[in-house]
Order: C-alpha cells, then structure tokens, then sequence
C-alpha cells in the first residue's frame, strides 16, 4: 500500500478528502489526515467567535467518516522530505509515498516589540477560543485595541462592537483609507459604519511596541484592557523551517502543478503555497481540486495538462455584524444586507455540502 498524507484539515485539506472520498482512491493507496483537532474548523468565522456572537460549535464541521480515511491526531513538528517522514511531537514518525502540506499559517509581528507576547490572536482554534475568554470576561467599558484593518480586524472589530455595546473599541489601520483594495464606495461604507457604530478607526498608524498594559502608536502609549493582533500572517513553522526555495514572503513555490520543482510527490494547499492571489478559503478550495485532478490522472496512466487553468475566486464578502456587509462578486460591488446574506449563503452551502 502507498500512502497519501495531507498535513492540515483546513479548506485545502478537506476539499482534497471531498474530492477523494469514497471512490476515487485506488485500491493500494492509502489517505492519511493529520490534524491537531478531530473536526474540520471555519476559519473564516472565528472572528465570531472570539466575539461571542456565534458558539464553538457553530464554527466546526466533523471530518468524513470513510473506510478508506484514516485519522491522525496530532502536532506536525517537522518534515523530512529525504527520509519521506512526518515528524510529530512525541509520537513515531510517519511515513509517506504522496504528501499534500496544508499547515496554514500563523500572525506575523513585524518585529514589533512585545507583540508576540501581550496579544491575543484568531488565527487558530486554540487562540480564537482563549481571545473569546479574555474579551467576554473585560470589565464594562474596556478599551479594546484591534492591530490591523484587513477584513481580519474589520470583521472582528463590527461584531465585537455587536456583542458588547459598553466596550471602547479601536481599529489602527496603516493606510489613510480602510480596506483600499476594495473599491471606493466600499472602503468608505465600511469606515461610515464604523463612524456610526463608535468604533474609533485610528488611520497611518504605526505600532511601535506592545507591553501588558497597552500599545505604542507612533510612540505615543494607549492603554488597552486587550490588544488583538490581526496585521499580517505567514506560514506555519513547520513550513517556514522546510529547505525549500520560497517567494519573499515565505511560501513556497511552486509549479504550475502545485508540487514542488524537484520533487512532484509533494504538494502544498493553501496559505503555505506561492500563489497569484491573496490566501484564503477560496483560493485554497479550487487549488486543492486541481491537485486531487493531478494525482487521479497520473494514477490513472493518463495525460496532465502540461498548464492548468487560472484559478477563478468569484469574490470576497465581508460582515458588519448580523445585518450589513460588503463585497465584490465578479464586477459588482455590494453593500448592506444583501452582502451579508450573500455571505451567510455561502457558508450555509459550505456547511450543508460537509454533510453539516
């Protein structure tokens, strides 16, 4: 027997088991998960969660349960790609004839001073859960600090804002204008309902340093009861310590087949791969469906596309809360309640096609 083995149960990870399961394996390979979690987690909601707008629950979805599926809890610690084995921490090592690396990633800090340690993250389960903790036991009219205005710390900053009207909360943003890579008319919606709502969206900012009491925007100190780190992310350790040529910021790079230039047994899904776009759930999803195509023909003897086709993303959505969101899908920008059940939608489906 041969052995698949995909590292990470994200969006890459499960749509490779969806697109496996149950009957496109070949009888000699074997399919390996390796997750630290035994559920598949909506990374896209945590925001929600570490608001406290939506349960623990609410953002899992159960791994399939197939005969021909193994299941391997645990922490990846490293990748040998010679000895063709998977490191895990305080475990036997595991070995693979396929490899399909969908680690993710983790929050970058810039080399900002204290960030690492007196900032909370969603960047993981595990974070989300304990920044969940931490904001829902804040004494009433706290000041709350989100570092970093992507759609991240846009999303968190309208639902925190929903769950707890008592709270002071502010956005530092780098740029003059929110979310510039969105058109116009939606960077301004969104800093209208910010505006509307009180959150203070703190523009050209600049966190020096962070200590346990608060941070420093352009060296001037702002106390803060919890600073959330939402500015920027990279790949896994894992990743970041594989001997591999990576782009300038430390994914690795790929062909156009998506496994790496000298070995084309191992495949990267995912925040970890250098690709023409953003990361996101999207891109991972259509990336892993193209893998899954690759290893089926060559285990069928049959010919690859020497190019694969351009990833098509269909849009981005994003929330203000329950009631209003922003978006672009194709050419046409969205704002308000359509947006938001637009989105809504779209996770449903997502939800309901895992067997949820």
């Amino acid at each position: 027997m041969k052995k698949l083995v995909v590292l990470g149960g994200g969006y890459g990870g499960m749509r490779i088991l969806q697109k496996m399961l149950p009957n496109d394996l070949p009888d000699d390979v074997e399919l390996i998960l390796v997750d630290k979690l035994p559920y598949h987690c909506l990374k896209t909601e945590y925001y929600a969660l570490a608001a406290g707008t939506e349960s623990d629950q609410d953002v899992r979805v159960p791994f399939p349960k197939e005969e021909r599926l193994t299941l391997h809890f645990g922490t990846v610690d490293r990748i040998d790609k010679d000895e063709n084995l998977i490191h895990l921490r305080g475990e036997d090592p595991i070995s693979y004839d396929y490899l399909i690396i969908g680690l993710g990633c983790e929050d970058k800090y810039h080399g900002v001073p204290g960030a690492d340690k007196h900032t909370y993250s969603i960047q993981s389960m595990e974070k989300t859960r304990r920044t969940y903790e931490t904001l829902n036991n804040l004494p009433a009219n706290s000041t709350v600090s989100v570092v970093g205005a992507g759609l991240s710390g846009v999303e968190l900053s309208s639902e925190l804002r929903e769950s707890r009207d008592d709270l002071h909360i502010q956005l530092f943003d780098r740029g003059e204008t929110i979310l510039p890579m969105f058109p116009k008319r939606l960077s301004n919606y969104v800093q209208n309902w910010f505006e509307k709502h009180q959150v203070d969206v703190i523009s050209n900012s600049d966190i020096t340093q962070v200590d346990e009491n608060g941070l420093y925007n352009h060296d001037e100190f702002i106390e803060s009861k919890a600073i959330i780190w939402t500015a920027g992310i990279q790949p896994n350790k894992v990743v970041r310590d594989l001997d591999v040529e990576k782009d300038e910021k430390g994914r690795i790079i790929l062909t156009n087949h998506h496994h790496l230039p000298d070995n084309e047994n191992i495949f990267v899904v995912g925040d970890c791969a250098s690709l023409p776009h953003a990361p996101s759930a999207q891109l991972a999803e259509g990336q892993a469906e193209q893998i899954a195509m690759v290893l089926k023909k060559r285990w069928k003897g049959e010919e690859i596309p020497k190019r694969l086709p351009a990833i098509k993303l269909k849009g981005v959505l994003g929330s203000l809360g329950k009631k209003h969101g922003f978006g672009v899908m194709g050419d046409t920008a969205l704002t308000g309640r359509v947006a938001r059940l637009l989105k809504s939608g779209v996770l449903w489906m997502y939800k309901h096609h895992s067997g949820v």
